[in-house]
């Protein structure tokens, strides 16, 4: 995504993870930063990653919603958690050890309570403890995975009611923020998230330095 100058306002491009298996720098080095919107499941994963490890090792402003939550943890899994293939249990429903499994009781066209972590960066753009947020999935983050959040910059900055992460951020990252749940459906009832405000703004900083 492109900021631009006005009220927090920005133009956008979608780019078709298939384009993204290569080295991705020629072409998002222009953007201000990624937003990985829902898909289940995406044309190419391999392309997903790329763009995600992109925004987070140039300190790209980065929003991961419902799809882009899940390929955010496999990216992460990947290339810090060092597990050599993390997989979705979407694309393979045999695995042994998804990193992204099925939940234990389906989001489709759910909505739910979520509990910010104190002093999360979340907790900061809500500036409440609580809200509901509406959801269109059935994988999330497997209980196996959820621990190595215990300690290290990926963190949890969001749980449901049951305790189980809905929403993780990365702390030293100018803003990396992703939630199972999707902050863009308020677009549905022309309510402006203040999630999706809290990108942009962070998009405009980064076009202003």
């Amino acid at each position: 995504m492109l900021a631009s100058e006005g009220e927090h306002g920005c133009e956008w491009e979608w780019l078709h993870t298939s384009t993204l298996l290569e080295d991705p720098s020629e072409q998002l080095a222009r953007f201000h930063g990624v937003w990985c919107v829902p898909v289940s499941p995406y044309a190419s994963t391999r392309g997903a990653l790329a763009a995600i490890r992109f925004a987070r090792q140039t300190g790209r402003p980065f929003l991961g919603t419902c799809g882009g939550f899940q390929h955010a943890l496999l990216e992460y899994a990947e290339a810090v958690w060092g597990v050599t293939q993390p997989v979705h249990a979407e694309l393979d429903a045999g695995a042994v050890d998804p990193v992204i499994a099925p939940l234990a009781c389906s989001l489709i066209e759910q909505s739910g309570e979520i509990r910010f972590e104190s002093g999360s960066r979340l907790a900061d753009i809500y500036g409440v403890d609580t809200a509901t947020e509406e959801y269109h999935c059935k994988y999330g983050l497997s209980a196996s995975y959820s621990d190595r959040m215990a300690s290290g910059p990926l963190r949890v900055a969001g749980r449901d009611a049951q305790g189980e992460v809905r929403a993780i951020e990365l702390d030293g990252h100018p803003f990396f923020v992703a939630t199972l749940f999707q902050p863009e459906r308020s677009a549905l009832v022309n309510r402006r998230h203040p999630l999706v405000s809290a990108f942009v703004a962070s998009l405009c900083e980064r076009a202003a330095v």
